[in-house]
């Protein structure tokens, strides 16, 4: 038997809801592709917030190098204030 391993079968009741909303085609997944899912989930989620923050404080008006030089500036001060 070397070479193979004991699999578990996990199951997790989800919504219908759910079931949609991430895109399952099947009952039946592999762990990776679980974590593949969950976390193209979550990258979506963190690329929202980030784009609400930019619009928020206007950073989507910004050039690059002005992004940077606020970067530059709030690092600076954070090490003022230590």
């Amino acid at each position: 038997m070397r070479g193979e391993c004991a699999m578990k079968i996990l199951n997790i009741p989800i919504s219908d809801i759910e079931f949609d909303k991430f895109g399952f085609k099947s009952n039946t997944l592999t762990f990776s592709e679980l974590i593949d899912i969950i976390h193209r989930e979550l990258l979506k989620a963190n690329l929202k917030k980030t784009v609400e923050l930019a619009e928020k404080y206007d950073l989507s008006k910004m050039s690059m190098e002005e992004i940077s030089k606020e970067v530059k500036n709030v690092r600076n001060n954070a090490k003022s204030n230590t």
